[in-house]
């Protein structure tokens, strides 16, 4: 719910409603705002809980702590009678109160006890310093800045750009990484000198010394054991069925997202809502409304669907990535916004499967193809000389196998999105856009700290920090508020989590699935054709589209607009369209990678 944004400074305070109008989006039902000598705090509100009494910014008892709170707590009320029971004085029934007065009583430490969804702030009167925080996973967004005297904060990056202080700037060595990742992966944005606050993470700004300091509260941790798997499939059920229970709290209707895949299916099967929410293309397999649609029908519930042609997915491609802040890939994103659209028309808040992949190990990159697996019994000096001995060749069939058979995960993977390797990137980039950080150089700190771990445990790790957080997440939160919706995750979950870390890789990866434990825990919730039904996330056709002239005509102009030369080698970029519009080559991840950065860029530099 909700979005919130403020500054400390000296100055005149009246940009705050600029700031906040902004992200109206986010919060169409309210605004409002706390304003002293030395901050101004803005607030859009979504109203979801205590929809009278719930309004922000909300002060303590004496006024000296203010707080604005994106999110949902969902153990909001247990915490709350242990406040009252030690005094505490409450005035309205939200979860944001509970943030308050937790952080009055326990400092930094509340956070150990929170369990849901957040992005923060907390303004000190008295001692002149902020307090914020982001959840677990990432779920919510959080980002600053400290320009030209000024610390501001928000829920969205587009916020600043309001501000007189903010120097609009674009980061030149995100781009590179962005085109292996296809999304942004560093703590600073693709916007120069606004950060990040990663999740699992508070900061305290003091004011009287123009300091940040971030700290770590909170560990993804994988610790495998081997329990006795019929027991482990229960303790799986209870805790995500459990989990569905307490994300329902809430004053108003809740309806789920539902595709044809597992997870979103085990979420709505339990809840059973009034409503399901779907979307589709109008072309062949790339369509699981029917599947959505028959699911629905077996539970006794409504469903909700919407079909998208091509002209409405390049129509809308602008507003997702402005509503996006930083250039996101992410094909599904597309698909997210216009389900997001469809469910707003009918309530405010949504439950979806997010977060079942990274947890329980579901997705295809996690399980090693059979002969490559058979290659690895190869002497490690034959398989590494093979490697050194193709690589530097052009492509042929069977050279990615060699290279893969060759390597290690470390070297291999990055995440579900490998786009551009290293010498692609470069190749294409200007000059002045080339860097020699390789995605080995930004994936090695994480690996470091699991380097004793299997190979899935380690894919699984580098996902939660990467992946999830910078993609998944992401997505999810911009294009449901986007719309003005709340989505909700609850198989991401911190004691969901708690019970996936125990789940050795061998009860989730079995020689012919993903995710096989989950598989089973879901199989008394769902028909069997569901539970067994392999991954496909949210197809997107644009394979085919590229090859259609309309659209080739689209990027080709894109790509020549003038601003493209100052961070593509043009002749090169051009190539790639080209040669996937004659059927010389698949590079339409490539294109899309490279088109959805011009996009955001003529957006937020060129008509901004």
């Amino acid at each position: 719910m909700c979005g919130f944004c403020g500054f400390i400074n000296k100055k005149e305070k009246q940009d705050i409603k600029k700031m906040n109008a902004a992200i109206a989006h986010r919060g169409p039902d309210d605004e409002n705002y706390y304003i002293d000598d030395n901050i101004a705090m803005g607030f859009r509100r979504l109203s979801i809980i205590d929809l009278k009494g719930g309004r922000q910014p909300i002060s303590n008892e004496d006024d000296t702590k203010i707080i604005t709170f994106n999110g949902e707590i969902y153990n909001f009320k247990d915490i709350k009678e242990d406040l009252i029971n030690k005094g505490h004085i409450f005035k309205t029934n939200t979860d944001t109160e509970v943030i308050l007065h937790g952080y009055e009583e326990y400092g930094e430490k509340i956070l150990d006890k929170l369990r849901g969804m957040f992005a923060f702030v907390i303004w000190d009167k008295n001692n002149k310093k902020l307090f914020g925080a982001r959840d677990h996973f990432g779920q919510k967004p959080f980002y600053y800045a400290n320009m030209n005297g000024t610390f501001m904060y928000a829920s969205e990056i587009k916020c600043f750009l309001k501000h007189p202080d903010f120097i609009k700037e674009v980061n030149k060595k995100s781009l590179k990484s962005y085109l292996t990742f296809q999304t942004s992966v560093f703590e600073e944005t693709f916007f120069k000198g606004v950060f990040k606050l990663k999740p699992g993470h508070y900061f305290i700004y003091d004011m009287e010394n123009n300091t940040i300091n971030t700290h770590e509260y909170y560990k993804i941790k994988f610790n495998p054991k081997h329990e006795d798997f019929d027991k482990l499939v229960k303790e799986i059920d209870e805790t995500i069925t459990s989990s569905i229970d307490t994300h329902l709290i809430s004053d108003v209707e809740i309806g789920a997202y539902l595709s044809g895949g597992i997870d979103s299916s085990y979420v709505a099967s339990y809840l059973k809502p009034d409503k399901t929410f779907s979307v589709g293309f109008n072309f062949k397999d790339f369509n699981e409304v029917p599947l959505a649609k028959e699911l629905s029908d077996m539970l006794g519930i409504e469903n909700k669907s919407e079909i998208i042609n091509s002209d409405d997915f390049f129509n809308s491609i602008d507003k997702v990535q402005y509503y996006s802040d930083e250039p996101n890939a992410n094909l599904s994103a597309v698909p997210l916004y216009f389900l997001s659209a469809l469910a707003s028309k009918d309530v405010k808040v949504v439950l979806s499967g997010e977060g079942a992949d990274e947890l329980f190990g579901g997705y295809i990159d996690y399980k090693e193809d059979d002969l490559l697996l058979k290659y690895r019994k190869l002497p490690k000096f034959i398989r590494k000389t093979l490697k050194a001995i193709v690589t530097p060749l052009p492509h042929f069939h069977g050279r990615n196998f060699l290279i893969k058979g060759g390597s290690s995960v470390e070297e291999y993977y990055i995440g579900n999105a490998f786009v551009f390797d290293n010498k692609e990137a470069n190749d294409i980039l200007t000059n002045e856009y080339k860097t020699n950080i390789n995605y080995q150089d930004i994936t090695k700190p994480y690996y470091d700290k699991v380097k004793d771990e299997d190979d899935v445990t380690k894919k699984q790790y580098l996902d939660m920090h990467f992946w999830l957080p910078n993609d998944i997440l992401l997505k999810a939160d911009k294009m449901s508020m986007a719309n003005s919706l709340e989505l909700r995750v609850p198989i991401l979950d911190k004691e969901v989590f708690e019970v996936a870390s125990k789940v050795p890789s061998e009860y989730k990866i079995t020689h012919d699935t993903t995710k096989y434990i989950l598989r089973q825990a879901a199989s008394t919730r769902i028909p069997e054709a569901w539970y067994k039904r392999r991954k496909k996330g949210f197809p997107v056709p644009i394979n085919e589209w590229f090859k259609e002239d309309k659209y080739y005509n689209i990027v080709k102009k894109m790509f020549n607009e003038k601003f493209a030369k100052e961070f593509f080698d043009v002749d090169k970029i051009n190539k790639l369209l080209d040669d996937h519009y004659h059927g010389k080559k698949n590079n339409c991840r490539k294109i899309w990678n490279i088109y959805v950065y011009l996009v955001w860029y003529k957006k937020f530099f060129v008509e901004m």
